[in-house]
């Protein structure tokens, strides 16, 4: 029991030390991983490796690499000015425009490359009146929602985590839960800022988080003019989207090609390897077009690659030990099942919101795991509200989703209420995500299981 407890301590430790240093946690986790593997749990150094989710590394690094040439070949940047030219003046429409193309470029392996978004919405929001919550909050739930497709990173941790224990989630449930929730949450966000109330406060915790903002890397990297009267920055002058080009058209194709096999493979209740696909079609783009096949090199998502590696690794090490069977015997002796995973959900989303949230995926979804086995929770229910809690929250300032929106809101004298708003917002998503999600997923689940 002591052994078990010190490398849970340790664990927790690397985890708080390394988030509150702005070091990637993975990379901070898989040296400690290997000590406290060989030192306290007495395993090999093979055993301890071993562990190291080459399935996951393949999956993101072949997803991140195919989306990285279509970003870098002009494709996605020519969906965004396609998209918003069909929305016109139509004022209403936009706060959704942005939630769908938020959606659609978070799907593509890393979803803060939705984030590229974020200038343009908040730049559209301030030149046609709408409140900038609103616009933050559209953009917020899209990219929670795209970031569980099956080719985004939050959908291949989750679902992989649990594919690898033996819990049967379908991809596409996992995404059609985060896609609902979302567009509820987008609906509430209508119903409380659709008027474009303004209220403007100066608390100086909000210049930190502009700060803060201002200085995040820029994800996605749009080449979009936001000044040249096109489509991206609402105005109605320049002239209509041009045709793509004949690179562009090819890689429009394969990306209809990836979402068809993936569908088709799930329906068909077959196990697709996306990671492989992404190769399979990244190289065929990179044969055309050798210079965005290099240039998307930069843009594989290592950093989460090791992120993810690391946390697994260790929580490896850790299942090894029995300190994942401790913890479901500790969550069984509650007495209700139902009250340890709403405890479970609250936890990941209260720490996603001022951690990473793809750290938090990674170690918390294989802790709900014996809670499934013994408290006859469905796993699919489990997963599902385990992985949209964590992400509901990212909109909160504490976090680089919601410190990037309030950094890009144009109005300066509108930062601090939006630091105020989203504050509001991303915490008590820490409540009313679980609680929704236990009354419309883990209760139903349990009923009907």
């Amino acid at each position: 029991m002591l052994e078990q407890l010190v490398a849970l301590a340790i664990f927790v430790a690397v985890f708080a030390i390394a988030a509150v240093r702005n070091v990637n946690i993975g990379i901070a986790m898989f040296p400690v991983a290997c000590v406290v593997g060989i030192w306290i749990a007495d395993v090999a150094l093979a055993d301890v490796v071993a562990g190291f989710p080459l399935s996951i590394l393949v999956l993101l690094v072949g997803v991140t690499y195919f989306f990285g040439i279509a970003h870098s070949n002009g494709t996605i940047d020519w969906l965004i000015e396609a998209s918003l030219a069909k929305v016109g003046d139509r004022v209403a429409l936009l706060p959704t425009a942005f939630f769908l193309l938020t959606a659609l470029i978070s799907a593509m392996g890393a979803p803060l490359g939705g984030l590229v978004m974020a200038p343009m919405g908040m730049s559209v929001a301030h030149k046609r009146g709408i409140d900038p919550m609103l616009m933050a909050l559209a953009m917020g739930c899209g990219l929670s929602a795209g970031a569980f497709a099956p080719t985004s990173l939050f959908g291949i941790i989750t679902w992989g985590t649990a594919d690898s224990a033996g819990i049967e989630l379908s991809p596409l449930l996992l995404f059609a839960v985060a896609v609902i929730i979302n567009v509820v949450l987008l609906a509430v966000a209508h119903l409380l800022f659709g008027r474009g109330r303004r209220r403007s406060t100066t608390p100086e915790f909000a210049k930190a988080m502009v700060a803060r903002g201002e200085a995040l890397p820029t994800y996605g990297q749009s080449s979009l003019d936001l000044d040249s009267g096109r489509g991206a920055d609402g105005d109605d002058e320049g002239g209509p989207v041009g045709r793509p080009t004949g690179l562009q058209s090819l890689t429009l194709a394969t990306m209809v090609a990836l979402v068809a096999v993936v569908v088709v493979l799930a329906l068909r209740d077959a196990e697709p390897d996306i990671g492989v696909i992404g190769f399979a079609l990244g190289a065929i783009l990179a044969l055309v077009d050798p210079k965005a096949g290099k240039a998307a090199m930069s843009r594989i998502d290592w950093g989460s690659v090791l992120l993810v590696g690391g946390i697994i690794t260790y929580v490896g090490v850790l299942t090894q030990m029995g300190v994942i069977d401790m913890l479901g015997e500790k969550a069984a002796e509650i007495g209700a099942p139902v009250i340890a995973a709403l405890m479970l959900c609250a936890a990941a989303g209260l720490i996603s919101a001022f951690a990473s949230t793809t750290g938090m995926l990674a170690a918390i979804v294989p802790l709900a795991l014996p809670l499934i086995s013994e408290g006859g929770i469905p796993g699919w229910a489990m997963i599902c509200a385990i992985g949209v809690c964590a992400s509901i929250v990212d909109v909160s300032p504490f976090s680089t989703v919601g410190a990037t929106y309030v950094a890009t809101t144009v109005d300066e004298e509108q930062r601090p209420r939006m630091t105020t708003l989203l504050t509001r917002w991303g915490l008590s998503m820490v409540v009313v995500g679980p609680v929704a999600l236990t009354l419309t997923l883990i209760l139903p689940g349990m009923a009907f299981s």
